[in-house]
């Protein structure tokens, strides 16, 4: 049986922290090429440090010859400049457009290409998916404070009220647990990159008002327990404080350790990359399995294996929260949605609408809990199955 009362922490990273900023840069290259052909598959990772941008991988598109050529270096060299001048680096030694620049992307193994082409999955591997009602967006409530936090700070700096703020920022929230559920914040650590010559009271005073305005009221812990810059000053952040790498923060990017997470990262990744897509569909579906309050939490794995079309598996485990019948709730709802939705990696791709260029706005603040957009990113957030659901176990 699961305790029900306890403490849980979760953390987000923000856009300027070195590995968001490997993660961004890798998904804007993947709309890159995803403008030019829908059906192009990438996988490019990043590594960045204080005077070097490096990027590294493998393409198949439909004209390789010109997209491997100087000229489309170039729009990658522009995308990447776009990506840090937009996240607000062009200061110090990591200017975005000065630091040295490698390019090394070559075509996909046709061994890996074979197994796509055959409408099967690019590799073997295993993904999870997860909801619960903790919060309106069907999120566990550590990871989705921790995001709007810095989401807050963010968006104060961009319009420049916050101008003292840099852009490398960390957040930690601890949650109270009674009864199973978030009651209260146990502590709250926030570490926020900052101009020189400003004393730390004053950054915790800037940091408080955002804290305090995200979380619901009643919610904030004690003073004692609510740390800024514990260490006293943050001046250099970003890739001059640290190397970032790509797929660094995959427990940021899903639902902060209070789940499963498969072994592979998502950022740098086309949708033929069921560690991306196969993600994404178990979240759209676990979603609405709490939506429809058929239970409080449910984790959804798929496998696949290289080459094979069907997943090698799916379970559905509600975590003893199902309301609908007995026991064998979880075996009759997986059988639903596994007969609900085409789980082959082309149905993925085609039921999210996912050979489309909308990666670049995942790499930060969390792949899951977002809002679904008019041009139909995450479409993973969609709750359109709610109605059948409620129908079917009614």
């Amino acid at each position: 049986m699961s305790k029900s009362n306890f403490l849980f922490t979760s953390e987000s990273v923000s856009e300027g922290h070195p590995d968001k900023v490997c993660d961004q840069i890798s998904d804007k290259i993947v709309d890159t090429y995803l403008k030019i052909d829908n059906e192009a598959r990438v996988a490019v990772e990043t590594l960045c440090t204080s005077d070097r941008i490096v990027l590294a991988g493998e393409i198949k598109v439909s004209d390789a010859k010109s997209m491997k050529d100087e000229i489309f270096h170039e729009n990658l060299r522009e995308a990447v400049n776009d990506t840090l001048c937009n996240i607000g680096y062009g200061y110090g030694n990591f200017h975005w457009d000065f630091a040295n620049f490698d390019i090394n992307i070559h075509n996909q193994s046709p061994d890996i290409a074979s197994g796509v082409d055959m409408g099967g999955a690019g590799d073997q591997g295993i993904m999870f998916g997860y909801a619960c009602d903790e919060t309106d967006v069907m999120m566990p409530a550590p990871i989705y404070y921790s995001h709007k936090i810095l989401k807050s700070l963010a968006d104060a700096r961009h319009s420049k009220k916050e101008w003292r703020l840099g852009p490398d920022a960390k957040s930690q929230v601890t949650f109270r647990y009674e009864n199973g559920r978030p009651v209260q914040a146990e502590s709250i650590v926030v570490s926020t990159q900052h101009i020189k010559n400003i004393d730390q009271g004053t950054i915790k005073e800037i940091v408080y008002e955002h804290v305090v305005n995200v979380l619901p009221d009643g919610m904030m812990c004690s003073e004692n327990n609510f740390y800024v810059n514990p260490t006293g000053k943050f001046e250099i952040g970003g890739p001059n404080g640290d190397t970032g790498l790509t797929g660094r923060k995959i427990i940021v990017d899903t639902y902060g350790g209070a789940a499963p997470h498969g072994g592979g990262a998502f950022s740098g990744k086309d949708s033929t990359k069921v560690d991306r897509s196969a993600a994404y569909i178990a979240r759209y579906l676990a979603k609405n399995v709490v939506a429809a309050n058929l239970a409080k939490k449910c984790v959804i794995q798929l496998s696949y294996g290289i080459g094979i079309s069907n997943p090698l598996s799916f379970n559905v485990d509600t975590l003893g929260t199902s309301t609908i019948i007995n026991d064998k709730d979880d075996k009759l709802l997986s059988d639903f949605l596994e007969g609900l939705v085409d789980l082959s990696p082309r149905g993925i791709r085609a039921h999210l609408n996912l050979n489309r260029p909308i990666y670049f706005r995942t790499a930060v603040y969390g792949h899951f809990g977002r809002d679904v957009e008019p041009d139909g990113g995450f479409s993973w957030e969609k709750l359109d199955l709610v109605d059948r659901l409620k129908k079917e176990f009614s």
